[in-house]
């Protein structure tokens, strides 16, 4: 039976940093600064006001997620290895309680960077389709970080500025909004020392960058049985755009067919890219019932993953 998954639900903070004073307070170089703000057109970031808690920004996007429904297991994919509301060892009854789901194992899925949001849902995904799986079993998958806590998890120097959300969906065995068609992962080894990386390490990461990613979605393609032309969107890592448009050269990929509409006002929310672009056009009417698309996740480490998902009409509308 086909594994789907839900429409996704996303949570952003209302405020909204200007990139400009971000990277001022992070002391970064003036000619930075204008890279990122007038060449790579980055205006704000996503960050939690005072008072608000990525918890439950986690939590409500959950719920939406659930509609209600039971989930057996939840797989939450993070950047950040640290983060306040997982240091006391309250977090996970903290989200079965928030959720409803008083039963549910949870699981985080981290280690793997900006990727692990993607591969939580590859890995519900093989775990749907284990023999003698029950029909209503369900899996939510969480994906957020929290990048305004500072220091080097805000800023990637030269590339991107990291912001704060959530987003959550649901991963079944039968009907839903998206077939999930296939995946894959690729890594290059020469790149563990992640964020600590000379100047060098950082040029060469850009390029492997590239490699990775057009390995990741040719490989995902191929799974899928699919060639790039059945593909109607890229669904991108928000790095930047020179980074996409060297891919879509190795690919031959016209940069039209990559959403990065949310880069200037969104920036890069680490795993959450992909899903938030893929909420976007679902929201915006943008997809059709057979409308495919790759998303796609680089991480510092360097991870790459690319899943690829088909638009299913759902029961009770009218799209297509």
């Amino acid at each position: 039976m086909t594994v789907t998954l839900s429409r996704v639900a996303t949570r952003l903070p209302s405020r909204l940093d200007p990139v400009d004073e971000i990277l001022e307070r992070s002391g970064r170089p003036r000619t930075e600064r204008r890279l990122m703000t007038r060449v790579y057109g980055m205006r704000s970031s996503p960050t939690l006001d005072t008072g608000e808690r990525l918890l439950d920004l986690l939590v409500d996007a959950g719920r939406a997620a659930l509609r209600g429904r039971p989930a057996g297991m939840v797989l939450y994919g993070h950047t950040l290895l640290v983060q306040p509301f997982g240091q006391d060892g309250t977090f996970a009854a903290a989200l079965r309680t928030g959720l409803g789901l008083p039963g549910a194992d949870v699981y985080g899925v981290s280690g793997i960077a900006c990727t692990s949001v993607l591969r939580s849902i590859e890995l519900a995904a093989r775990y749907l389709d284990r023999p003698g799986v029950d029909a209503d079993e369900t899996v939510l998958v969480l994906g957020g970080d929290q990048g305004s806590l500072g220091g080097a998890s805000r800023v990637i120097p030269g590339f991107v500025v990291c912001g704060d959300g959530a987003a959550a969906l649901t991963v079944r065995r039968g009907r839903g909004r998206y077939r999930y068609l296939a995946g894959a992962a690729v890594r290059d080894t020469r790149f563990h020392h992640n964020l600590r990386m000379s100047d060098e390490d950082a040029r060469e990461f850009g390029t492997s960058s590239v490699h990775g990613v057009v390995r990741a979605i040719r490989e995902a393609l191929a799974g899928g049985g699919l060639e790039l032309s059945d593909v109607d969107w890229v669904l991108p890592a928000r790095c930047n755009r020179f980074v996409w448009q060297a891919i879509c050269r190795e690919l031959g990929l016209g940069i039209d067919r990559v959403h990065l509409d949310l880069l200037a006002d969104q920036g890069h929310v680490f795993g959450l890219d992909a899903l938030l672009s893929l909420a976007h056009l679902d929201g915006a009417g943008r997809l059709r019932p057979g409308a495919r698309c790759v998303l796609v996740a680089i991480g510092q480490g360097a991870y790459f993953q690319a899943s690829v998902v088909e638009v299913i009409r759902e029961e009770g509308t009218a799209d297509g």
